[in-house]
């Protein structure tokens, strides 16, 4: 919730004339409250369905989702269909979650080209606006795809899905000419394109993708979200400079890694993406400002946070000149620490560790705080245009503008909706396949050295490429 500290409150004498249709409208508003989520946040409003997910119960959790279609036709559907085809994924049904993560896109790319209503986020709170993802989220409904389309062997489809990442992340961080996010490249679909294009065979665009995703790993992923680039990669990066006959590349990239390739006979493997725990949820924070007045402009700041909002005051605004500090309900993530966080694959004896390709809980964190001052300051925005209606309403009448103050009080808080079933992390591992069954131990090591060991049964040909992909949900 969002308050004024210090409200000037104003007496005036009411005549009984005048209170009957106030007290109309307060009962009115009372009613709203009473009838809106108030406090809730979303997960606490979707608690079935997540600890549905969260046991792996996904049958349970496709029910539920059908006993909620209504979502999918109001300010949730987003979210709805983006739930609803990661459901789907995890149920094995390729062609119900594609059709359900296509609409999910097609609805946020109508989003964005269209006007954004944001009358009622104004007078309310941001939740009473279509649902709006976060920009990480957009891509990783192209990963799930390219995913899906790996399972039914379509690898066209799948780098069809790898290529819109990139230019995906393009044009979202056009939105931002003045404050660039840190997010702005995604060094893991260029290496998913660069896996598809070299089981494929396409030597050539699968060195220029390897590369790409190198320098992706090296440039932004390993300062900002702590992940270097993974050994596999420069293994491949090599393998593929001498494929393409690049010997000067091969020879340059062999003293930078301080490795050696040598070339090895052309057989089967399996590419083995792990998605470790869960991703972060949006709650409810509060961020005090302190307010300082000075020649018809009132400035709030936050010291600590750096944060600094000049406001000129203008008609209406004139309880401003009264406020002494402001408390503003702000998201915040709550992380989730998955319970294991090292995993391996032993094949005939043999063990390849699983690195981490992809730390969507850091990326989730990061984008948040890259844009905590825009929405720090839409959301001082809406109050100060909420605080001058109440003022103008006390100002024709008392009964009005109580209604207004507590209609204020209660519906400002903070937009809590987040895709909550993304995984906290992705890891990759290339092992090779003999032709045949290959029977393939993943082993998830928790902190405190604990084990578990999933068999899996992989049926390789001895040439080609697998994919497969195994999610541990704590």
């Amino acid at each position: 919730m969002a308050y004024l500290h210090e409200h000037q409150a104003e007496t005036t004498r009411v005549s009984p004339r005048r209170s009957r249709p106030g007290r109309r409208v307060v009962c009115f508003l009372l009613l709203l409250i009473l009838l809106s989520p108030g406090c809730a946040t979303w997960r606490q409003r979707t608690i079935e369905f997540h600890d549905a997910v969260y046991s792996g119960n996904f049958d349970a959790a496709d029910q539920l989702l059908a006993k909620s279609k209504g979502q999918a036709r109001k300010k949730n559907r987003i979210l709805y269909h983006m739930n609803k085809g990661y459901v789907k994924f995890m149920q094995g049904d390729v062609a119900g979650s594609n059709e359900a993560l296509e609409k999910a896109e097609t609805l946020a790319e109508d989003q964005r080209r269209g006007p954004l209503s944001a009358t009622a986020a104004v007078l309310t709170n941001p939740e009473a606006r279509p649902y709006r993802p976060e920009d990480f989220e957009l891509i990783m409904i192209n990963f799930y795809k390219a995913m899906n389309y790996l399972r039914a062997n379509d690898r066209e489809g799948a780098l069809v899905e790898a290529r819109k990442i990139n230019l995906k992340l393009d044009r979202l961080n056009d939105k931002y000419p003045d404050h660039k996010n840190r997010y702005q490249r995604d060094a893991f679909a260029h290496l998913l394109m660069a896996l598809i294009y070299d089981a494929s065979r396409d030597d050539n665009n699968a060195f220029v993708a390897y590369r790409n995703a190198y320098d992706v790993y090296r440039s932004d992923y390993a300062p900002l979200f702590g992940i270097a680039a993974p050994e596999q990669l420069k293994r491949d990066l090599l393998r593929s400079a001498y494929r393409n006959g690049f010997m000067d590349e091969l020879k340059a990239y062999e003293r930078e890694f301080g490795m050696t390739h040598v070339p090895a006979a052309a057989g089967g493997d399996l590419v083995f993406f792990w998605l470790n725990g869960l991703g972060p949820v949006k709650e409810r924070s509060m961020i005090h400002l302190v307010a300082s007045h000075a020649g018809g402009i009132v400035t709030f700041q936050n010291e600590e946070l750096g944060l600094s909002f000049p406001f000129v005051l203008g008609a209406g605004m004139g309880s401003l000149s009264d406020t002494r500090a402001l408390s503003i309900a702000f998201p915040r993530y709550a992380v989730r620490p998955p319970f294991y966080v090292n995993g391996r694959l032993t094949i005939n004896d043999r063990r390849y560790p699983l690195e981490m390709v992809e730390n969507i809980n850091e990326i989730a964190l990061k984008t948040l705080r890259d844009r905590a001052a825009r929405e720090l300051f839409n959301t001082l925005s809406r109050l100060v245009v909420k605080t001058s209606v109440e003022r103008i309403a006390r100002e024709q009448n008392p009964w009005l503008g109580l209604a207004v103050g507590i209609f204020n009080s209660a519906t400002e808080t903070v937009d809590t909706r987040n895709w909550q079933t993304l995984p906290y992390a992705i890891s990759y591992a290339r092992v090779p396949l003999a032709a045949g069954d290959n029977e393939v131990t993943l082993e998830c090591i928790s902190r405190e050295g604990l084990y578990r060991a999933e068999r899996l049964r992989v049926n390789g040909d001895g040439r080609g490429t697998v994919f497969h992909l195994f999610q541990t949900m704590r």
